[in-house]
């Protein structure tokens, strides 16, 4: 089959599946933006779309992304109109639909069958937005503003075949009309890869020296792409005089970059890490300071064995999407205490896979905390059955590549055949 994938930044969710199409004997492209060129993929042809413009100024701020996507649709509309001059037509296009990319593909393509990736559907209520109230702007716009952020997804929806998400919960975000045509298949983790490892260890530099650590240091471990609100990176900080002072022994590392993937930046500048450091510094002494080590982003080498080594990984989120790190740190075998938030509640189960607190619970998350690095049996027992429940329902070979390839087989066998 010729199959088209479009993603501004491929291959990002596709980046198990495409392959697989390609070693199934598939003609397997992409459309990608310029910019965002990704790193070569055997067997996989990257075809460039460049915008033609740039946003308007002085715009209408609730039209400023609308406008963004418009012109990325654009970009990719005439991308598509160039390969099909040179007799090209796709069976399936796989698209993430969130930068606009796909709102015109069917028009030139109208007999191709297109599948878009459902991560999530903006609500104005029961989500990210107003959940945190101490960020909460009180402006009586702001739902009607979030109605204006899915105008693209209302003009992708009537036009795509089937749509894929990760989560029964991001699946649930999007409107009731196109449930029928989304099936939950997450993206998959690979268990064999992924796994424990007591053997693991990981070099710190500190500014006098290089830490080697191991299975046997006691470690509190955050995860996270960028260290914002959105994922409860204000709360574990607060967590921290307490948990020094409770723990001296232990040390903290903390993964993520000084950006913002899904919120906003802090209102009178800086990094949310230089916001919540100054907040809670004084509280702590200079050598329990030391002993809390801001890794950045960190490669994936570095990061399975920082998973391997945590005595104790701390996952907290708004209501929204689910981040990979956390099944990642399942399948190692992780000790996790997670927030009671939506989809988290679909992994872990309380003190089944992990522990569950309120998010806004400071003093719960610090004695859940201690309560698992006292508790090496408990420790144990959520971790293997955080694994098995990894390998039972997100295992990459065995779940959910076969489900996702059967999801495209589905997606382009209702394609008549090419003329």
């Amino acid at each position: 089959m010729n199959i088209l994938f479009i993603h501004q930044n491929f291959p990002a969710q596709f980046k198990s599946l495409a392959p697989a199409l390609v070693r199934l004997g598939h003609d397997v492209r992409v459309l990608v933006l310029k910019k965002s060129l990704a790193p070569e993929l055997k067997g996989i042809k990257q075809i460039i779309y460049e915008p033609r413009k740039s946003s308007t100024p002085k715009l209408h701020e609730w039209l400023i992304s609308f406008e963004s996507q418009i012109i990325r649709g654009e970009a990719v509309y005439h991308a598509a109109l160039k390969l099909k001059e040179e007799g090209y037509t796709p069976d399936a296009i796989i698209a993430h639909p969130g930068w606009g990319e796909s709102m015109f593909v069917k028009d030139v393509w109208p007999s191709s069958k297109l599948g878009i990736y459902c991560e999530f559907y903006y609500q104005p209520f029961g989500a990210d937005l107003g959940f945190d109230l101490e960020f909460k702007e009180n402006d009586p716009a702001d739902v009607p503003r979030m109605r204006i952020k899915n105008l693209h997804n209302m003009l992708q929806f009537p036009l795509a075949d089937a749509g894929i998400s990760p989560t029964y919960w991001q699946a649930l975000t999007f409107p009731q009309s196109f449930h029928k045509k989304i099936s939950v298949i997450h993206d998959g983790i690979d268990t064999r890869r992924i796994m424990p490892n007591s053997s693991a260890t990981l070099h710190i530099k500190t500014s006098s020296d290089t830490l080697i650590l191991t299975k046997s240091d006691e470690l509190i471990t955050f995860v996270n792409r960028n260290l914002e609100p959105y994922r409860g990176f204000h709360i574990f900080m607060r967590a921290l005089p307490e948990l020094l002072k409770r723990r001296p022994n232990a040390r903290v590392l903390i993964v993520g970059g000084n950006g913002v993937s899904y919120g906003t930046k802090p209102k009178k500048g800086g990094t949310w890490r230089e916001v919540m450091t100054a907040e809670v510094r004084g509280l702590i002494t200079d050598a329990d300071w030391s002993r809390v080590h801001f890794m950045g982003n960190i490669s994936y080498n570095h990061f399975i064995p920082l998973l391997q080594i945590s005595t104790v990984h701390v996952y907290l989120t708004y209501p929204f999407v689910l981040s990979w790190s956390l099944l990642e740190a399942m399948s190692v075998s992780c000790a996790i205490v997670a927030s009671n938030t939506k989809p988290v509640q679909e992994v872990i189960k309380n003190n089944e896979t992990g522990r569950l607190v309120d998010f806004f619970d400071i003093s719960r998350l610090v004695e859940e905390v201690c309560n698992l690095l006292d508790d090496p049996e408990a420790r144990t027992r959520l971790g293997n059955n955080a694994r098995a429940h990894a390998i039972a329902n997100y295992d990459l070979q065995t779940i959910t590549l076969p489900r996702q390839i059967a999801w495209v087989n589905k997606l382009a066998a209702q394609t008549p055949p090419q003329k």
